[in-house]
């Protein structure tokens, strides 16, 4: 499992001068892994970003959500197709980037809903995303939805949910991204989700309950870890948390973020990466002395 920190640590990162300055910020902070929010091809040097990231052996790894213009679920064709037309730009430039992965809610508008989903609105966005994993397979990119919660989508907060999605696209590029903020608030049992969820996992979010510093919550990190033992996940492992001075008001309104948690970005990828550390090999410790006995 590698770990990566996402830019939103230390800034919204929506611009040429931010984003290099988050990947020198990451590689100084221990990290060999950094995700980056969408990034805008008419605002941001693509093959700049990819050679800065080479020449900092660093990798890159890009996510994706939807504004309300470009909704999957949505009644109106034309926003729909303006959806369908903004996934296959970003998973060109999570392509061009050299990220093998496309994480987010990219299922739906990045938003809270005020009516219940619909079985047109879900039909449509599995037909959408079926038709764009494959697109994004080709291109050796995998699709990792994230199951974010309910104030943050009203399609798909669940990995039972998820799971249902994907067996819907008949895809085998849709995996899903769990997160443990979200997770801790729409999950009963979020180790017993992470069984369940099993090898369809591509991608993995460590986040506090409050978003705060982790451990300073109310997440229980080991039955969590000993879950992904269990199932044998090996792939990456993200750091995700806002730093209130460095984001725009889009990312505040969305994700409400409110209140100062912390402030030294520096500081928290670094402690961050201590503490997940800790807790893998905590798991480890806990799996050897299991099968010792």
């Amino acid at each position: 499992m590698k770990l990566a920190i996402h830019s939103f640590v230390w800034s919204d990162a929506q611009d040429q001068n931010s984003l290099e300055l988050v990947m020198e910020k990451a590689v100084a902070t221990g990290y060999s892994l950094i995700e980056f929010p969408g990034v805008d091809r008419n605002k941001i040097n693509v093959d700049r970003i990819a050679k800065r990231a080479e020449q900092l052996g660093l990798g890159v790894l890009a996510s994706a959500g939807l504004a309300p213009e470009y909704d999957l679920t949505s009644e109106d064709p034309e926003v729909v197709r303006r959806g369908e037309a903004f996934l296959h730009e970003a998973v060109s430039v999570a392509r061009d980037l050299g990220s093998r992965q496309m994480s987010g809610p990219m299922f739906s508008a990045h938003q809270k809903f005020k009516t219940m989903p619909t079985r047109r609105g879900w039909d449509t966005s599995v037909g959408v995303l079926r038709k764009v994993s494959e697109k994004a397979k080709a291109a050796n990119v995998a699709l990792c939805m994230e199951l974010v919660n309910r104030y943050e989508t009203n399609l798909i907060n669940t990995v039972q949910q998820g799971l249902a999605y994907i067996r819907d696209s008949g895809s085998d590029n849709i995996y899903l991204h769990l997160d443990t903020f979200h997770m801790n608030m729409e999950e009963e049992d979020p180790a017993q989700a992470i069984r369940l969820a099993g090898d369809r996992i591509g991608y993995f979010h460590i986040g506090e309950s409050n978003r705060g510093n982790l451990g300073s919550g109310t997440i229980q990190y080991a039955p969590i870890f000993d879950a992904l033992l269990d199932i044998g996940y090996s792939r990456n492992i993200g750091i995700e948390a806002f730093a209130n001075a460095g984001c725009g008001d889009w990312l505040k309104a969305i994700c409400a973020v409110w209140r100062e948690n912390w402030s030294d970005g520096d500081n928290f990828a670094r402690t961050s990466k201590t503490f997940v550390e800790m807790k893998i090999n905590e798991a480890k410790g806990r799996r050897a002395a299991y099968r010792a006995a």
